[in-house]
């Protein structure tokens, strides 16, 4: 009976190639297969190291449909490589229903260091590092103010991802449910040649990006609510509740 295969979880970079490790390159060649988001955006990728393994298409779309192959494939010995188009697996990108069917049959797995754009981007704005919460997209339409009460008294620091073309309707958002003064951090084209980040207030940053690039793919860190802040917001909170009874 064949031993079972891995699944290996491979970060890729999210803009410089430099980034790739070591590590991911050997496993990328060693492995009978890669999964790939977009066998197109990997391609590229592929080519630059000399990968010549098997690619085939793993996405939102498809991953529950092909999960039951890729688990009779691990069972059959065989050693598979799942990377998305940039970053690392299963960070608001196809991975988790993979992963967590794979555990379900008690197979192994194994994820690699590597790059993802919100870690260089938390690190970078001069916000509390210690303790952070990651948001990733915000909902497109339902559940998005719902999301932005719930984070407005946040005290931690607090990370989204946003595409181009909402960013400024975002920060317009954020202007009205964390406040207009409230500190942020925007960061785009992370590792790429036009890295940018820009700091201050939401007004600030909303006004500069208004005459500037809105270009690439953005990470926006904002600053946790002043504890002093939210403690007064509850007291007063408390003192409505009590009024109301």
């Amino acid at each position: 009976m064949n031993q079972a295969g891995k699944l290996y979880l491979v970060p890729t970079p999210i803009g410089n190639l430099e980034d790739i490790t070591l590590r991911a390159l050997r496993i990328l060649k060693e492995v009978d297969l890669i999964l790939a988001e977009d066998t197109r955006t990997s391609a590229p990728l592929l080519k630059h190291f000399e990968i010549s393994q098997k690619v085939y298409a793993h996405h939102q779309h498809n991953e529950r449909q092909a999960t039951n192959e890729i688990i009779r494939f691990l069972k059959e010995g065989k050693n598979i490589a799942l990377i998305s188009d940039a970053g690392t697996p299963a960070i608001s990108d196809p991975g988790f229903f993979l992963v967590r069917e794979v555990v379900k049959n008690d197979l192994a797995i194994e994820c690699l260091p590597g790059a993802t754009a919100f870690v260089p981007a938390l690190v970078n704005s001069g916000f509390p590092t210690d303790r952070f919460v990651f948001e990733g997209f915000l909902p497109v339409k339902k559940g998005r103010q719902t999301r932005y009460k719930f984070l407005a008294t946040e005290e931690r620091t607090i990370i989204f991802y946003e595409s181009p073309h909402r960013l400024l309707k975002t920060l317009e958002e954020m202007m009205v449910y964390f406040g207009e003064d409230r500190p942020v951090s925007v960061s785009r084209e992370l590792t790429k040649m036009f890295e940018e980040t820009v700091r201050g207030t939401v007004t600030e940053v909303k006004t500069y990006f208004e005459t500037h690039t809105v270009k690439g793919e953005f990470v926006i860190c904002v600053a946790g609510k002043p504890e002093a802040d939210s403690k007064s917001k509850e007291a007063r909170d408390e003192k409505q509740e009590s009024r109301n009874k």
